[in-house]
C-alpha cells in the first residue's frame, strides 16, 4: 500500500475513533458504592482462601 493512502486511511479511523469515544461516557457511581463493593471483594476473596498454618491449641 502506498504510504499516503495508508497515512490518508489511519487519518479517517483516528477521526471515526475519536467522534466514537466522544459519546461515551462511563458510568461513575459513588465512592461510597465503590468502596463497599470493593470491601464485599475482598471479603469473599479472604473467606476462600485455604488457612496457610494449621491453628494450635495454647
Amino acid at each position: 500500500m502506498h504510504s499516503d493512502t495508508h497515512l490518508l486511511l489511519h487519518t479517517y479511523r483516528a477521526a471515526e475513533l475519536r467522534r466514537e469515544a466522544a459519546g461515551f461516557r462511563p458510568v461513575r457511581r459513588p465512592l461510597r458504592q465503590r468502596m463497599g463493593w470493593t470491601m464485599v471483594e475482598l471479603g469473599l476473596r479472604l473467606a476462600q482462601a485455604p488457612p496457610r498454618r494449621a491453628a494450635r491449641a495454647a
